[in-house]
């Protein structure tokens, strides 16, 4: 259940630590940027140009996050008034079905999400429809820029590594949709996860469900011991 969930490698420790402080940040950005543009503009009557924005991306990455993170958690909503008819060792085998068809559709928004991204990055996008058959030239676009938000000096070697020497006069636009396959990979690695925990029986369901009942039921257990 959600509130037992405890990575069992380095890796997935690492990629837990990854996920948390990132969702952390984000909210703490968004909400920071946001109230300094509530001040500036109803204060100061002014604002931070690329605000909107930077907020509308960083919204963007948070849910992007949030899928991993509540397939990690086991808080996906879903209904299993049929699954329920079954008895265990059916419902097992229908788990792993359900679990089998989420990785194939989060590695086909992988392979999606890199071919988008590739271009923005100066990289090539995969070749074949279903299933990545090697890779193919696409055009460059990562000469592309976000409408408001500045290229901090930090990041001006960017240019030329990737604009072929040429200035960036904002944000280019690989940086913000880097989130599209990293995000995409993410949701891959957890319900890969998922899938192995049902496999050896250390999880029932990849939804909430009725676990949600029983995560209840031990807080107003607790709560009555207490």
């Amino acid at each position: 259940m959600s509130a037992h969930y405890q990575p069992q490698t380095a890796l997935g420790r690492a990629v837990n630590e990854i996920e948390e402080t990132a969702i952390a940040l984000i909210l703490g950005l968004m909400t920071l940027i946001t109230f300094t543009n509530v001040v500036l503009r109803y204060g100061f009557n002014t604002g931070l140009i690329w605000g909107l924005e930077m907020v509308t991306f960083l919204f963007a990455w948070l849910v992007l996050f949030g899928i991993s993170y509540a397939v990690k958690i086991t808080a996906h909503l879903g209904v299993d008034a049929i699954i329920n008819l079954f008895d265990a060792p059916k419902k097992r085998i229908l788990a792993i079905v359900a679990v089998g068809v989420c990785i194939a559709y989060a590695f086909l928004l992988t392979k999606g999400a890199w071919d988008y991204w590739a271009p923005f990055a100066g990289l090539d996008a995969t070749s074949g429809r279903w299933f990545p058959t090697g890779f193919e030239n696409t055009r460059d676009q990562a000469w592309y820029e976000t409408n408001d938000i500045p290229l901090p000096e930090m990041l001006r070697f960017l240019e030329g590594m990737f604009n072929q020497g040429e200035e960036y006069e904002k944000l280019p636009r690989f940086i913000p949709y880097a989130m599209l396959p990293f995000g995409a990979g993410l949701l891959l690695f957890r319900f890969i996860q998922v899938g192995i925990r049902v496999v050896k029986g250390m999880q029932k369901t990849i939804i909430v469900s009725h676990e949600s009942e029983e995560d209840v039921a031990n807080v107003a257990h607790m709560n009555k011991e207490g």
